[in-house]
């Protein structure tokens, strides 16, 4: 199945962007709630997690001590690279069970993921897609969104891959700028896709 990858900074919209596929009957993939679920669920990830943080990540009812990692991984790039480490084949695996569920006469699926360029999961892909938006813009939506403060929200983009990185690696984009039309972004692409994917199964056959 032609599998498409979508991502943007934070701020960005790429989950509005997802609503609007889902409702052209595309199916989405969330990685990064999937990640949360599956940190309580996957026996091979929550073993390595304990192993690398400590026992005391994991409260006595098997959820995860989010207190405990945030305080380890945070400002630590080492111990963030192990988690993610960790937690990115998790969710590759999660991916695989997820696509098998789905129907057979579906055109293509999306993923939708903070890091799908740094996790390299863009490579399992067969294009993907970037939204971004005016700094201004995301950085505003961020702090409304989540009501902190704009030093706050700046101290998590800075973590991230800028656009301009992330453009180097991407084969469409979205510009989602509260300007152009997301809708007729999004129908123009779905278009290009089907017909992509129609092509992969031509060569398939």
């Amino acid at each position: 199945m032609y599998k498409v990858g979508i991502t943007g900074g934070i701020g960005s919209g790429k989950t509005t962007i997802c609503k609007v596929f889902e409702v052209l009957g595309i199916p989405v993939f969330y990685a990064d709630t999937v990640a949360k679920e599956i940190m309580c669920q996957d026996a091979l990830l929550v073993e390595g997690i304990k192993t690398a943080f400590g026992n005391e990540s994991y409260f006595e009812d098997g959820k995860l001590n989010n207190k405990h990692i945030a305080g380890i991984v945070f400002n630590n790039e080492k111990a963030l690279a192990q988690l993610n480490a960790l937690v990115h084949p998790a969710v590759f695996r999660a991916f695989d069970t997820w696509e098998q569920t789905i129907p057979l006469n579906t055109p293509y699926t999306l993923k939708e993921a903070a890091l799908l360029f740094e996790s390299g999961s863009y490579k399992m892909c067969d294009t993907t897609i970037l939204v971004t938006a005016p700094y201004e813009i995301k950085l505003k939506r961020v702090m409304e969104r989540d009501r902190v403060a704009a030093e706050q929200v700046i101290a998590r983009m800075d973590k991230q891959l800028s656009d301009g990185e992330k453009s180097k690696l991407a084969n469409h984009f979205i510009v989602n700028d509260e300007q152009q039309s997301i809708i007729e972004q999004v129908l123009a692409l779905h278009q290009e896709f089907i017909k992509s994917a129609e092509k992969l199964k031509g060569t398939k056959l």
